[in-house]
């Protein structure tokens, strides 16, 4: 059946929902750039030598109602069990005022990273009191803004331990009683650096005379509550930093990290009303003690001011650092799991410090209750006599007996190993839960069990007497009324995709179709442990391996992991498959990495992580790579060359024509090609490239396919490869496949939770919608700059003079003879009511726009209009009509109190100010700030939230 045979209820297919020009629209682009089709333009815009002229083997696009259909069959093979599996994962109530508000509300999860801080004020605010909660929580200075997961944040906290030690041991020890797969996610990520990970049972086996940091899991995987001030005293006398991976709902009960000295706090926020989602998404954390503050990899929220001295929130420090030191980059991490992050923050806004503390004593009651009934059990023990909410026990010979009773009976608890059975409770547990634990364990021990009355399980010594959570905003909004008026609040501070257009090259930030959103609520996708059973996860499992697949075919390469939860995983998945291939085949000696001028930043920091050696690539006048300099490159390291790394179309925009000759010539001299996917919104259905010469890509399902940027994550960044490199790919932390291959992410499937976003985007677009999407999206490029390049250079072009999905504007001769400033323009498209475009990157002083093929030419060409606009104000300062230092540009952007103050000593009218040409007043955005004071707030850094006084 052909896709046209699978309309809509009106008549509609869903492509045509998601590519916003209609023909009629298209007709009129193709006029302005000067074709007669799409296909002609795809035909001059990319290289013969790459052009994929067959069909993608995909089913044919089913309607929006069939692929729900479809969805809620996978999802009902999934059983939704009682999990009492704990490690990490645990069950817990999402409020159901933040799920509507926040998980499911477009002004949430289409929002792009906060680079523009005055439109990005709500969601900021959000982070600023998740950093908060997390300083609280964990009694030390400086939190960031999220991280991927608990193994990352543990594999982050481990090198940012050794760069910032004195001890300059290659040994880093960790406790055996850590979570195993944090363990194979440290693992992973010390080898290529040359960290040696060094596992000991603490309680028995010493400490070694040198190491340069200690991790400690608080509570332990096991279940056990200890006490680590001894070792976190020993650690630091043998000059060692020290990480407490802490579970912060026990830390409303138990002394925190900080208290006890350690330096770093890491872990995972998951129990703070986010699904467990079969391993994600979740926010990890990161904290740590004054004095590191300026070492922390990811992201991080300060408090600043704006040009009217007001309090305003911003990005700090090291944000996107990547793109500035590049192989020197202390992380390949450049993005957080903010709409997470957001859940959890307003998890605790919602509870505030009482009712958490009330959750986590239910909880521990819970678990209190459950040890005592086990003890009146003959021959079953409970090991540890201190624990929060996991049960740790031992049934000798009998464990497998007791997992598969009580799983029968519908809960499912960890079988540890022949002896021992782990049992955690959490906010969901009840005592019918206790009761049918209680059942499992007395129907294999022929034996009735008499529960005792619980007493508390936590030392007196380690109770936590310090306050938390002592600013207002986690005091005021208790109330649903309250706590739904704060989410609104926030909201309305911001600009996302669900307010107009977000032209940012590079990101792709385009429709996240309803359909597709949706099944992420479903509990058989939301509330399944990604430790469960095989056997009730059949459902998630042909989802994955259907994706894979699919994924496999539109990109041409043999097989795909879905498990790096990131871009920058993925990157370092690809390069360490490559790593592996070489030192199998008796090239270990292979580490140089050649990665062009114009790559992303993260793409040296992944390569120095993976352990190799970054040499540059120049590039062209036209912004190509350099053949020549290419040439010189290999020669210079022909036996030792590991990989290049390039962005196909180029990170210029460009489709460059010498791509194939650039594959060969680096497998020539026994190198591998990665190409970074982040621009696979232009290949889709024309190329693949797996079939032009690439070895392995890293795929941004957060771009191309259709999972939302949620402010500035969750991602996932799957890893595909040819099938040379398939038995490289990262493999199931747990060891569950089978393969001792290395883990990227906590999770087998790593945020396995949003994949359902994907499918539902390829099943519904199918080949010929895939194919229509990128054309267009080219297409639109092209429209753009054929509308503006008269008004601003073009900075680079391809075959006949065309772009692929992205331009860039040269604002640089602009600047120069004018004064005016990209950041000028950038803030003056927020009094027009834009987000700006991709600001200096790739090139300083330019705007990299990126229209999708999600905006129709209406809002096309609003946006255009508005450019014209600015380039006509631009002129006027130019001519000396508007002074140089007070003019629209130069004071952009405008709030609602600035154009309406008493005052207004400015040569331009008010109205330009707050509603320039074309501006509609009915639906005006106004900024809550105006432009913010960077450089303050990194000189005066402030990380949590300020008191309310400062906004008087």
């Amino acid at each position: 059946m052909t896709t046209a045979q699978h309309p809509t209820r009106d008549g509609r297919q869903f492509a045509d929902r998601h590519i916003g020009p209609d023909t009629d629209a298209e007709r009129r682009m193709l006029e302005t750039v000067g074709y007669d089709s799409v296909d002609d333009l795809m035909d001059a815009a990319i290289p013969e030598v790459i052009r994929w002229t067959g069909g993608l083997d995909l089913p044919p696009a089913a309607t929006e109602q069939e692929v729900v259909a479809e969805l809620r069959a996978l999802a009902a093979r999934n059983t939704v069990a009682v999990s009492m599996i704990g490690l990490g994962y645990s069950g817990t109530h999402t409020p159901a005022v933040i799920r509507r508000n926040v998980l499911e509300n477009p002004a949430w999860y289409t929002a792009y990273t906060p680079y523009q801080p005055e439109i990005s004020q709500g969601r900021l605010e959000a982070l600023l009191n998740f950093q908060t909660m997390v300083t609280d929580l964990t009694g030390l200075a400086t939190a960031n803004a999220s991280m991927l997961d608990e193994g990352t944040a543990a594999a982050e906290a481990m090198t940012l331990a050794r760069r910032a030690g004195k001890n300059k041991s290659s040994v880093y020890v960790v406790d055996a009683d850590t979570l195993p797969q944090t363990l194979a996610v440290l693992a992973t990520r010390a080898e290529p650096l040359g960290i040696e990970v060094r596992v000991l049972d603490l309680r028995t086996e010493p400490l070694p005379a040198e190491y340069f940091g200690l991790h400690l899991q608080y509570p332990g995987a096991s279940g056990a509550v200890r006490d680590h001030t001894p070792l976190v005293d020993a650690a630091h006398a043998a000059g060692a930093l020290v990480t407490v991976a802490a579970d912060l709902l026990a830390l409303t009960l138990l002394r925190p990290p900080g208290e006890i000295g350690a330096d770093i706090a890491a872990g995972t926020t998951q129990r703070f009303g986010v699904p467990m989602g079969f391993g994600g998404p979740h926010a990890g954390y990161l904290a740590v003690r004054a004095g590191l503050e300026r070492m922390l990899p990811g992201r991080l929220v300060g408090v600043s001011r704006d040009a009217a001295g007001d309090p305003a929130y911003r990005l700090a420090l090291q944000t996107r650092e990547q793109h500035i030191r590049r192989e020197k980059a202390t992380s390949n991490i450049c993005t957080a799991q903010v709409l997470l992050a957001v859940m959890a923050s307003m998890y605790a806004v919602y509870h505030g410090p009482a009712g958490l503390r009330a959750i986590a004593e239910r909880t521990h009651r819970r678990t209190a209750a459950l040890a005592a009934g086990l003890r009146t059990l003959d021959r079953v023990e409970v090991v540890h006599e201190a624990f929060f909410d996991t049960v740790l026990a031992r049934f000798p010979g009998r464990a497998a007996e007791v997992v598969a009773e009580a799983g029968r009976r519908g809960i499912n608890l960890r079988l540890v190993d022949a002896d021992q059975v782990g049992i955690a409770c959490d906010e969901t547990t009840t005592e019918a839960h206790l009761t049918t634990v209680w059942a499992a364990f007395g129907a294999v021990a022929g034996q009735a069990v008499a529960p005792a009355a619980p007493a508390t399980a936590l030392p007196a010594e380690i109770a936590r007497s310090s306050d938390y959570l002592t600013h207002p905003v986690f005091r005021s909004h208790h109330s649903e009324t309250a706590m739904l008026r704060y989410l609104r609040r926030l909201a309305d501070l911001d600009y996302a995709l669900d307010r107009g257009m977000i032209p940012l090259g590079s990101c792709t930030m385009k429709l996240n179709a309803t359909t597709e959103m949706e099944p992420v609520s479903w509990p058989e996708f939301a509330d399944v442990h990604p430790f469960a059973p095989a056997d009730q996860t059949a459902g998630y499992r042909d989802l994955v391996a259907i994706l894979e697949g699919w994924l496999a075919e539109v990109t041409g390469y043999d097989a795909v992991s879905v498990q790096p939860n990131a871009g920058s995983q993925g990157e370092l998945a690809g390069l360490l498959a490559i790593r592996a291939y070489h030192r199998d085949r008796g090239e270990g000696h292979r580490d140089v990495c050649l990665i062009p001028s114009s790559a992303h930043g993260t793409n040296a920091a992944s390569a120095v992580m993976a352990g190799m050696r970054v040499v540059v690539v120049g590039c062209d006048t036209d912004g190509d790579v350099d053949l020549a300099d290419l040439d010189r490159r290999i020669e210079a390291h022909r036996d030792t060359l590991a990989a290049i790394m390039v962005t196909y179309p180029s990170t210029h925009g460009v489709y460059e024509g010498g791509i194939a000759a650039l594959c060969a010539k680096v497998h020539d001299a026994g190198g591998q090609v990665y190409v970074d996917g982040a621009n696979l919104n232009a290949l889709l259905g024309y190329a693949k490239p797996g079939r032009f010469g690439a070895d392995v890509s890293h795929l941004n399902l957060h771009k191309t396919f259709c999972i939302p940027h949620g402010g500035g994550g969750p991602g996932v960044g799957p890893v595909a490869v040819r099938a040379h490199l398939a038995a490289y790919l990262p493999g199931d932390p747990l060891g569950a496949d089978g393969a001792a291959r290395p883990a990227i992410s906590a999770a087998r499937y790593g945020s396995a939770g949003i994949l359902p976003i994907p499918w539902a985007y390829l099943r519904l677009m199918g080949p010929d919608g895939l194919r229509r999407a990128t054309g267009v999206a080219v297409l639109a490029a092209n429209y753009v700059a054929a509308r503006l390049r008269g008004h601003y250079p073009v900075l680079y072009a391809g075959n006949k003079g065309l772009v692929a999905h992205e331009c860039i504007l040269d604002l640089r001769p602009l600047t120069k003879a004018t004064g005016v400033s990209v950041d000028d323009v950038a803030k003056r498209l927020v009094d027009y009511g834009f987000h700006a475009p991709t600001m200096s990157f790739p090139v300083a002083g330019t705007l990299m726009v990126e229209p999708t093929e999600s905006e129709d030419l209406a809002e096309l060409d609003r946006f255009c209009d508005a450019m014209i606009a600015i380039r006509a104000e631009i002129d006027k300062v130019g001519s000396g009509d508007w002074p140089k230092g007070d003019n629209p540009l130069a004071n952009a952007p405008h709030t609602a109190a600035m154009v309406t103050g008493d005052e207004w000593p400015h040569p331009y009218p008010r109205s330009v100010a707050g509603y320039p040409t074309g501006v509609d007043r009915r639906a005006k955005y106004w900024p809550p700030v105006r432009r913010i004071d960077g450089a303050y707030g990194d000189r005066n850094l402030v990380c949590a939230c300020p008191p309310p006084e400062a906004f008087e």
